[in-house]
């Protein structure tokens, strides 16, 4: 149980130490999504309409077995830090147990869902009988992916992040590699199409959870797992889903974001949603790094917060958040300076470029700021604090956002909802730093 590097280590180079792998495994990650997508696009302009039409309900499944891991580790990472054994290993096995409840109701609500759920978007009967097809086999995998999940964040509570990465890398780069073989039927494998990539996906996944058993074999971890654990205990299952659920709901927001605005934008122009989707391909590789930091910290966060290392929690979050902020500001002079060629990665109408280039320079204006809300709701979730966490996102995506986006494109056009981006992160960065604070002296 004695993680002391938690709390004895230079905090500069222990947010670096926990931070750097997961930003590699996670760009590493990123860039599967984009190969995978190649490969599919291969089969057919339907096989890629139908896995863009299945991702948003993949999504609900990460959603959900990510959300509640996060709930896992920051008690588990607690109980570390106040040197609590027993809980440390009971809320492991329940997070397990509920992790495999969580997998079994996906699987067969999701599958369930499907026919009536790509109905809404296509009357194609070759996207809906693709779309099917990729479902059955991506989505029984489900459990699966909920006991990875489970394990890595233990892995990360535990502050084994090297692991962690290696365990991920594996089933990324086994997933990239399956994907040719499987899909188009290279050398002895047979040729599967989409049910190939959906398979791919699976096996990878099931590879990183078998490298995390592999690792617990050949070098057991201070955490057990066992059914004696299992005793029912309200009060740290109601723990457990108190990070989880609001950490859930903060990575299902910004689909709802997207939605609202892409609804306001249509009325003025198609480049402008174009431009809203470019921006947020371009964001993922700007906030990646900044969403790494957050998972090095969020352990470090709930183990000194347990040890009641009070002044330690406080410059952890200093220093995550001058890290954070220094990405930002690469990203904030990027997009001022070279908008035209950031757009044009993805874009080649003029008229898009022309309107992306105005957007990037006024949106990247609330990039620098927007650290504030990054860190203290990722802070709050190490803190054991998902309401609160679950608060910011909901003024960063929803309270903020949508009427301030809605009322300035009545006053300028479609430009105002590129304004709205820089006005809520500054608003949500008060709130943020705020409601953080009131937790932590609470």
């Amino acid at each position: 149980m004695e993680q002391a590097f938690m709390r004895e280590k230079p905090v500069l180079p222990l947010v670096l130490s926990m931070s750097l792998p997961m930003i590699l495994s996670m760009m590493v990650a990123s860039l599967y999504n984009i190969i995978d997508s190649y490969f599919v696009a291969k089969i057919s302009e339907d096989a890629m309409t139908a896995l863009a039409l299945v991702y948003p309900v993949q999504n609900l499944i990460n959603a959900v077995t990510i959300g509640f891991s996060i709930g896992i580790n920051a008690v588990i990472a607690y109980h570390l830090g106040a040197k609590k054994e027993r809980e440390v290993n009971r809320a492991a096995s329940w997070g397990l147990m509920l992790s495999t409840i969580h997998g079994i109701l996906l699987t067969v609500l999701c599958i369930g869902v499907m026919p009536w759920f790509l109905r809404m978007f296509t009357s194609s009967a070759s996207v809906l009988e693709l779309g099917l097809r990729y479902a059955r086999i991506a989505f029984g995998f489900a459990v699966i992916i909920a006991w990875g999940m489970a394990y890595e964040k233990i892995f990360q509570s535990l502050g084994m992040m090297f692991l962690t990465m290696i365990s991920m890398l594996c089933g990324c780069i086994a997933n990239i590699i399956l994907d040719p073989l499987l899909i188009f039927g290279w050398g002895p494998f047979p040729q599967m199409g989409i049910e190939g990539a959906a398979l791919a996906t699976g096996l990878g996944q099931t590879i990183s959870l078998f490298m995390y058993w592999a690792i617990i074999l050949i070098r057991p971890i201070p955490v057990r797992v066992h059914v004696k654990y299992l005793r029912l205990d309200r009060e740290l299952i109601l723990r457990l889903y108190a990070v989880g659920i609001p950490a859930t709901l903060n990575m299902a927001l910004p689909s709802l974001l997207i939605s609202s605005l892409n609804v306001i934008l249509a009325a003025y122009s198609q480049a402008y949603v174009t431009v809203l989707g470019v921006y947020y391909k371009l964001q993922t590789f700007l906030y990646l790094p900044a969403n790494g930091i957050v998972q090095g910290m969020r352990p470090l966060v709930g183990y000194n917060y347990g040890a009641e290392e009070w002044k330690r929690v406080e410059k952890i979050y200093q220093v995550a958040l001058l890290l954070s902020a220094g990405i930002m500001a690469v990203g904030m002079v990027l997009c001022q300076t070279v908008p035209s060629w950031l757009i044009g990665l993805f874009a080649t109408s003029q008229e898009t470029i022309a309107a992306g280039t105005m957007a990037l320079r006024i949106i990247s204006a609330g990039f620098l700021v927007s650290a504030i809300s990054v860190i203290s709701s990722g802070a709050l979730e190490g803190l054991g604090k998902g309401g609160p966490s679950l608060m910011i996102s909901l003024l960063r995506y929803v309270f903020v956002m949508i009427p301030v986006a809605f009322v300035l494109s009545r006053m300028f056009g479609a430009v105002g909802v590129w304004h709205g981006f820089w006005v809520t992160e500054t608003v949500t960065a008060v709130a943020a730093y705020g409601i953080y604070r009131r937790e932590l002296n609470r």
